[in-house]
C-alpha cells in the first residue's frame, strides 16, 4: 500500500476546524474525503472529536464498544496507527476511530513532553500510504485541536451562515496563527467553506456577502446548503456521495475535492 517514489507528492493533511459546534465539521471531513476517494485519491479519516459523529457516519453503530480507538493510540505508547485502523466501504476511505474515551486524553496529554506533537508523532509511519488525510476538530481548541493544527498542512473552515457562526472566527484565527509561529511554519488556512446555508433567507445571504467582504479569496466560490440529506447518511453509514449522489450537497462537496485536488497541482 505505501509507495517508494521519491517523486510522489508528499500527504496532504486536513484539519477541519470550528470552536463552534454544529457548523458542518464532521459532514465535511466525511464528504471531502469521500470525494477524494472517488476521484483516486487515497485517503485517511481521524475522528479526533469525542462525539464520536465521524467514527457513526464510516459505519461503526456502536463507537463506544470499539476495543481500541483514537484515545489509546494518543495516550498508550505502544497502540500505533495501524492497531486501531478501520476501512469504510460505505464512504470508501480509511479512518481512525474514537468514542466518548477520548474526552479523557486532554488531561492524560497534559503530562507528556511534546504533548502538542503526539498526533503527529502517531500518524508519521502511515503518512506514506495516504494521498490526504483529514482531520475531524473537536469544538474546541483545546490540546487535541492543537494536535490537530501541529500535524496539518491545511486548515478547512466550515462557517455556518449566520451572524453568530462568524463571532469565533478571530479566535480560531489566533490560534492557527500562533500554532504556525511556535509550532507548525507549514500550516495555512485552505478555505472558509459557507455550511448549511439557507439560500432562500435573507440573513444568510447577508451573512455569506459579509464574510466574502471580510475574507476575501479565502472564502471558497461555492456553498454547502442546507439539506436533510445530511443528518441521514450516518443512519446509512455512507457519505451523502453514495447516499444521495445527484444532490446539491453531493455536487458541492464534489467541488471542493476538485479545488483540493487543482490547489494540490498549482503547488
Amino acid at each position: 500500500m505505501s509507495s517508494n517514489n521519491h517523486s510522489a507528492p508528499e500527504v496532504q493533511v486536513f484539519a477541519v476546524a470550528n470552536q463552534k459546534g454544529g457548523v458542518g465539521k464532521t459532514t465535511t471531513a466525511v464528504n471531502l474525503g469521500s470525494a477524494l476517494a472517488e476521484r483516486g485519491a487515497r485517503v485517511l479519516c481521524v475522528d479526533l472529536d469525542p462525539q464520536g459523529h465521524l467514527t457513526v457516519n464510516m459505519g461503526v453503530a456502536k463507537p463506544d464498544e470499539l476495543r481500541v480507538t483514537v484515545y489509546d493510540m494518543l495516550c498508550e505508547h505502544n497502540v500505533t496507527a495501524e492497531d486501531i485502523r478501520l476501512h469504510s466501504p460505505g464512504v470508501g476511505v480509511d479512518f481512525l476511530p474514537a468514542n466518548v474515551e477520548l474526552a479523557g486524553a486532554e488531561l492524560q496529554l497534559v503530562t507528556e513532553i511534546g504533548r502538542e506533537s503526539v498526533l503527529r508523532e502517531k500518524l508519521h509511519p502511515v503518512m506514506a500510504d495516504y494521498d490526504f488525510i483529514i482531520i475531524d476538530c473537536p469544538p474546541s481548541l483545546g490540546l487535541l485541536a492543537i494536535n490537530a493544527l501541529v500535524v496539518a498542512t491545511d486548515v478547512i473552515i466550515p462557517l455556518q451562515c449566520e451572524y453568530f457562526g462568524m463571532k469565533g472566527m478571530e479566535q480560531l484565527q489566533r490560534t492557527i496563527e500562533r500554532v504556525r509561529t511556535k509550532l507548525n511554519p507549514r500550516l495555512h488556512i485552505h478555505g472558509i467553506l459557507p455550511t448549511i446555508h439557507k439560500g432562500r433567507t435573507v440573513h444568510a445571504n447577508e451573512v455569506l456577502r459579509e464574510v466574502q467582504a471580510n475574507f476575501g479569496n479565502l472564502v471558497y466560490p461555492f456553498q454547502v446548503g442546507d439539506s436533510i440529506r445530511f443528518a441521514e447518511c450516518p443512519l446509512a453509514g455512507q457519505s451523502i456521495l453514495q447516499y444521495a449522489k445527484d444532490s446539491d450537497g453531493a455536487t458541492a462537496y464534489r467541488q471542493l475535492a476538485d479545488f483540493v485536488l487543482s490547489s494540490r497541482e498549482a503547488n
